[in-house]
């Protein structure tokens, strides 16, 4: 299998976050692509490839382009009103306020274009940002020219960001502008399977008014966990995407046993779909000793997800989400990729 991974990530470091009432380092740490790929060295489960540069034209399907054009300009609007750090925001536009004109002053226009603290920006985070869209393009790109599979080690992860908002470690969603490349290159229907612990709030979205994109998320229960305000059982899709969007929310404390039967009813689901292209969304954040997360899977689990996707028979292609146990990010993400492959 090849990955696709740039060091540009590295340009988002030392970047902070609001948690639990505390400015804090960011848990998103620049060492987690790197235990993955070390760890994919260590098996040789596959060469590591540098991306290819795309333009934003697919993202400008998936996202509003008016979120596009903010984006790289966050940091000079920053530092032009003397500031250094974490650009962050502390206000957004709730229920009552005016929520449909972006504001003029960078303070404002963090919070109309976020829904947390979660995603902030220092100098370098757009171009992080810019590679980690290029990686997922390009390993999409390879599964497209006929591989059974690809591997994008996205960072930063993707699956929290909407159409026109930045969130939990996330600003542009890979795993979106992969499956809209993948239709505009000749799929008919792509699935995207997300089984990081968090929902991905973002993806659904962005596809929930779709029929040629199905949205299977695995995730905790939000009426517990982050995000909270969507991945709830009766969100289906409307209109056309009306029964295209399946959740499977599970309570803390949820180990294998529990959490294999969604994903067999996922997979089942999938297969009666009939895409041309798989896309999972791998978080790996559902270990027992993730450091936010609160499910009880072990690392002897996550070859038996990647052993059940291949059973599906379909080209698949792997996009980096969560996972925060860093030293142990690389044996259960590269786990879940040796069992797609059947070592």
């Amino acid at each position: 299998m090849k990955t696709v991974f740039s060091p540009r990530h590295l340009g988002h470091s030392s970047q902070l976050e609001l948690v639990a009432g505390a400015i804090v380092p960011g848990f998103e740490l620049p060492s987690r692509p790197k235990f993955v790929a070390e760890r994919i060295q260590a098996v040789e489960l596959g060469p590591i490839l540098e991306p290819d540069v795309h333009e934003l034209s697919t993202a400008a399907k998936v996202h509003r382009q008016d979120y596009l054009d903010f984006l790289p300009t966050v940091w000079d609007r920053w530092t032009a009103e003397g500031r250094s750090g974490t650009a962050l925001p502390f206000t957004w536009p709730t229920r009552g306020l005016r929520g449909d004109v972006p504001p003029a002053f960078i303070d404002g226009l963090l919070g109309y274009y976020s829904f947390d603290a979660g995603a902030g920006f220092v100098e370098g985070t757009w171009d992080a940002i810019k590679s980690s869209h290029d990686v997922a393009l390009t390993a999409a790109g390879i599964v497209q020219a006929g591989e059974r599979s690809a591997f994008a080690l996205c960072r930063p992860p993707g699956h929290h960001a909407g159409a026109a908002f930045a969130g939990g470690y996330c600003y542009i969603n890979n795993a979106a502008v992969a499956a809209q490349w993948l239709r505009d290159n000749g799929a008919k229907r792509v699935s995207i399977l997300d089984v990081d612990y968090h929902h991905g709030n973002g993806t659904q979205e962005i596809f929930y008014s779709r029929a040629d994109v199905q949205v299977l998320n695995l995730h905790a229960d939000p009426m517990q966990e982050y995000p909270y305000f969507l991945g709830h059982a009766d969100e289906r899709g409307s209109g056309e995407g009306e029964g295209f969007n399946l959740n499977y929310p599970m309570p803390f404390g949820t180990n294998w046993a529990e959490w294999s039967m969604s994903l067999e009813d996922a997979c089942s689901r999938l297969k009666a779909y009939a895409p041309d292209v798989v896309v999972v969304s791998l978080g790996v954040d559902t270990f027992e000793k993730d450091p936010i997360s609160k499910f009880k899977l072990k690392t002897e689990d996550f070859p038996k997800i990647g052993a059940r996707i291949a059973a599906l028979g379909l080209p698949t292609l792997f996009v980096m989400e969560g996972g925060y146990a860093v030293e142990e990010i690389g044996v259960n993400a590269v786990g879940v990729l040796a069992g797609f492959e059947g070592a």
